[in-house]
């Protein structure tokens, strides 16, 4: 790879070491938002104690467990110390002149007793651990889980996809094997070094007074090892979300690398993502292995420096050998705990770098919660009825006349402005109408705003100026999820979800019976060929309905409109990825579909939008021409050039 080639790679996937994923640059004109690239976030995290906390508030879920846990942990830690201190009268029993075989035995089988005690309570704690750390995972992926679904459309559309996957895989992971391990070690280390301490200067004063002197020195040296590793933890985590997002991105997209020849470039950058995260993990990992041996060594000379001096004192001043056995045994065991710490650091960070990343999404604005009074719609047998909130002023009184009232599906927009960022408008004071049963249509140069529109009527984006009436009703006085509910869409790229045919369509309205379903294929013209499938509606559907052509997934894609009964519905450019023939079967079920419905139309052909009521010329975020197919072509304007061919659409 060139020098030229790694610089602007270098460029594009680069981010400065305080960034962390955010909304992004957000989407540029055209058919509405896009997907921007994931971020490399670096640095340290922001509040690592905030996220501790954060993290061991889920395992506080389970307090009664925690509790024996607690219990469990003492009783092993106890049980090993006094198991080793045993060791004191035993030997000495050895060299005294005055030992007997009873006391010996009686001694080793107390000492037998209290190891088995100790081994039962470590195989509990182990159980329950693992039980309470799975359970915290599961709440935090549920809950990361729920306000994925709250977030706005805008939060998918200016981040990669595969960098969000990543929080779930692997940010999850790190943090369950923090869970599953080091906080057993933090727990039972705490609680080991306060015992161990104890017992030490219960032996021997002189000796305890060295192991505490070299216990800042570990901490100093651990301290310096984990700064620096901390860092590039939270850089290869991030990483490695960037490569991620980068695979999906192109495992999503192989037909259109195929169709350019992009392989090589495609091999080129995932060399580079590849390559910039194996940098990274050799850094973190680095410095997170030397934790270890730089601990274990000053280990060493603690353990050195107390076994010389205590034999000294033994020979000086009358210090008993089995004292001195057990007080180097209470040294290395003082020093275990940090040791086992310290070889836990690569998980310690990892794990906190990933549930910074996982509390970060967790952390983002949902969508605005709706107002208390806002109006409900409600569906009944397929016909959808407006529920004004009770009580007196505020909105209730206003829409109190279309309380119990029936949905008639009469959209108004009136001075609409709105831009997804501040400095760039897509739409300039636009205002339109759609009286129930209408079919308006948009046309309009790629980037005019036309996607948007529809984009704003659904609330997926709330508007700058001006507003969207429904019935009259402001769109933000009504419930979100009750809006959404009565608006139906046919996009372009269709998606299809695991599951059967029959499932698929249902995901219209999920309280569908069959019958219901076969008559919304009927209705979409999509019967007859999913009688011809292997199964019928019960053929099973898996990588986006990849065993289907384009013409059938979005013949299924009209079904799951048509069962919705949702009297508003919004076609995106339905046809134009289909052959002539299979648009047409496309266009006797969208016929169908839109009988007494209000319908918002996007469309490059034109010939599919000249029966509409009204076609609105888009350019640039303004409508420039209004009218029926007649009027406009008698205007010689705009739509005139584009239906006869004079321009094309840019």
């Amino acid at each position: 790879m060139d020098e030229a080639r790694i610089a602007r790679l270098e460029k594009k996937y680069s981010r400065k070491a305080t960034e962390k994923m955010g909304p992004g640059p957000g989407p540029g004109p055209g058919r509405g938002p896009g997907r921007g690239g994931a971020r490399m976030p670096g640095g340290k995290p922001q509040d690592a104690g905030r996220t501790i906390r954060r993290l061991f508030s889920y395992i506080g879920k389970d307090k009664w467990k925690l509790v024996i846990f607690i219990i469990c942990i003492i009783v092993y830690t106890v049980a090993s110390l006094a198991g080793s201190y045993m060791l004191r009268p035993v030997i000495n029993n050895l060299v005294s002149e005055d030992g007997s075989r009873e006391t010996l035995f009686r001694s080793l089988v107390m000492m037998g007793c209290i190891f088995a005690v100790g081994i039962i309570a470590q195989y509990l704690q182990s159980r329950i651990i693992i039980v309470v750390s799975q359970n915290a995972l599961k709440k935090l992926r549920d809950d990361l889980f729920r306000k994925i679904e709250k977030l706005p459309v805008r939060f998918y559309d200016t981040n990669n996809h595969g960098d969000i996957m990543s929080r779930f895989t692997n940010d999850v992971d790190t943090v369950g094997e923090m869970l599953n391990n080091t906080v057993n070690q933090l727990i039972s280390g705490a609680i080991t070094i306060v015992g161990t301490f104890a017992l030490m200067v219960y032996t021997n004063i002189y000796l305890t007074m060295i192991t505490v002197i070299m216990a800042p020195l570990m901490i100093l040296a651990g301290r310096a090892v984990a700064g620096r590793s901390r860092r590039y933890y939270k850089q290869q985590q991030a990483a490695l979300g960037t490569l991620n997002g980068y695979i999906e991105e192109t495992v999503t997209g192989q037909k259109v690398v195929k169709v350019f020849c992009h392989e090589e470039i495609a091999e080129e950058e995932f060399s580079y993502l590849n390559h910039d995260l194996c940098r990274k993990q050799i850094k973190a990992q680095f410095f997170g292995g030397i934790m270890g041996p730089v601990m274990g060594n000053l280990s060493q000379v603690s353990y050195s420096l107390t076994a010389c001096i205590g034999g000294i004192l033994c020979v000086l001043r009358g210090f008993d050998l089995g004292g001195l056995t057990i007080f180097v045994n209470y040294s290395r065991q003082f020093a275990r705990p940090i040791n086992e710490i310290s070889m836990q650091v690569n998980t310690i960070f990892s794990a906190l770098a990933g549930a910074e990343r996982v509390f970060d999404v967790m952390d983002r604005e949902p969508e605005p919660a709706d107002k208390a009074d806002a109006v409900s719609i409600i569906d009944k047998d397929g016909c959808f009825y407006y529920e004004a909130a009770p009580g007196a002023g505020g909105l209730s009184a206003e829409y109190a006349a279309v309380h119990g009232s029936r949905m008639k599906g009469a959209v108004t927009v009136e001075h609409v402005t709105f831009g997804y960022v501040p400095e760039k408008t897509i739409l300039k004071d636009v205002s339109l109408y759609a009286k129930p049963g209408q079919k308006i249509a948009f046309v309009g140069s790629t980037g005019a705003g036309k996607t948007t529109i529809t984009n704003l009527i659904n609330r997926f984006y709330d508007i700058d100026a001006g507003r969207i009436l429904i019935d009259g009703i402001d769109i933000r006085d009504i419930r979100r999820d009750d809006l959404r509910k009565c608006i139906a869409m046919v996009l372009q790229d269709t998606h299809l979800f695991t599951g059967t045919v029959r499932e698929n369509i249902r995901y219209g309205r999920l309280g569908a019976t069959d019958a219901e379903v076969e008559e919304a294929a009927r209705m979409a013209s999509a019967h007859s060929f999913i009688m011809r499938l292997e199964h019928g509606y019960d053929t099973m559907l898996e990588g986006d309905g990849a065993n289907l052509s384009q013409g059938q997934r979005q013949l299924l894609n009209i079904a799951r409109a048509a069962i919705s009964k949702a009297p508003i519905l919004i076609l995106d450019e339905a046809t134009s990825s289909v052959d002539t023939r299979t648009e047409k079967h496309i266009e006797r079920g969208m016929d169908r579909l839109m009988a007494e419905r209000t319908t918002l139309v996007i469309a490059h052909r034109l010939s599919t939008v000249r029966n509409a009521n009204a076609i609105m010329v888009l350019e640039n975020g303004e409508i420039i021409e209004r009218g029926d197919h007649d009027d406009l072509l008698a205007m010689h304007g705009r739509y005139y050039n584009l239906y006869t061919g004079l321009c094309e659409l840019e």
